[in-house]
């Protein structure tokens, strides 16, 4: 089978991981920047130019797409799509995991367990805001950030309220969330394939830290989780439309909520805290899914 990998740098450890473990089961693999495919787009025969040659012959594309091209990478996977390619997320599902609002909008329709969150345009609404989610402590998010990046832990409600004001100024976009204090700056990222939970970890802030993300310090170690944090690991990926997910969630004293969903879920934590083959795991769930034999040699 003929597998293409939409990545910006094939030397990143995920899309390096998903390559080996493509070949090592006899699948042939290429690397392709979204970012220097152009398409055209027509309703006779579609097709994803990549410099100077028609890139018609994947059976697969695995979208490693990031935030920051999550506009353009989801055009030319929607493109690929479009020409009958099988792709492990597809576009659609990632455009909605990628809007904060959106996802938790989804999510919550889906009775998927959530920190209370609010939303508001008006200035008016500030402290209303606040008293919804409980009021201070409280986090402020903006919808654009990742990686914890535009994460910020409000300690008091003028400290919430100066913060929602500056982010009013800049006229970026931001969710109110509730504190769950008992979660400990702890949280637990459940890596999804298909219907089940195939690895967690739980990652901890470092010290005078809240978030976990290891991009801001924090550390991870394999765990153990229970039957319904499973179910909601795998409920939310599935109420969005992802094969592939990382879904992080909090333990709450009213069981278990979802943080956020990850369409792109990194691979080197996971692999390196469990110590577990993810990148193969994915592999086997592709020929499971679109029919090793038919595409063999």
């Amino acid at each position: 089978m003929k597998i293409g990998i939409l990545s910006r740098n094939p030397k990143i450890y995920s899309t390096h991981r998903l390559v080996k473990a493509a070949l090592s089961r006899g699948h042939r693999v290429r690397v392709v920047n979204p970012l220097r495919c152009y398409m055209n787009i027509t309703s006779s025969r579609p097709m994803v130019h990549y410099r100077d040659e028609k890139l018609e012959d994947f059976h697969v594309v695995i979208p490693r797409i990031g935030a920051s091209i999550t506009h353009y990478g989801s055009a030319v996977l929607r493109q690929f799509e479009m020409m009958g390619v099988f792709s492990l997320n597809e576009s659609t599902s990632i455009t909605r995991s990628r809007d904060k609002l959106r996802c938790l909008q989804i999510l919550s329709r889906s009775g998927i367990g959530l920190p209370v969150t609010s939303y508001a345009h008006s200035t008016k609404m500030t402290e209303k805001l606040i008293h919804m989610v409980g009021g201070a402590p409280c986090v402020i998010k903006l919808l654009e950030g990742t990686q914890g990046k535009g994460v910020i832990l409000a300690d008091t409600q003028k400290g919430a309220e100066s913060i929602i004001d500056g982010f009013r100024q800049m006229k970026a976009h931001f969710l109110v969330q509730e504190f769950i204090k008992e979660s400990n700056g702890c949280d637990i990222r459940a890596f999804v394939i298909g219907d089940r939970v195939v690895a967690s970890m739980m990652r901890r802030a470092k010290e005078g830290e809240f978030r976990s993300n290891l991009h801001r310090g924090g550390s991870a170690v394999p765990v153990d989780i229970s039957l319904e944090e499973a179910r909601a690991a795998v409920g939310a990926a599935q109420a969005l439309g992802l094969n592939v997910a990382g879904v992080d969630l909090l333990r709450s004293a009213r069981g278990p909520l979802v943080l956020e969903v990850n369409s792109s879920p990194g691979l080197q934590g996971i692999e390196s805290s469990t110590g577990l083959d993810i990148a193969t795991m994915i592999i086997e769930y592709i020929e499971q899914n679109i029919g090793k034999t038919e595409y063999a040699g």
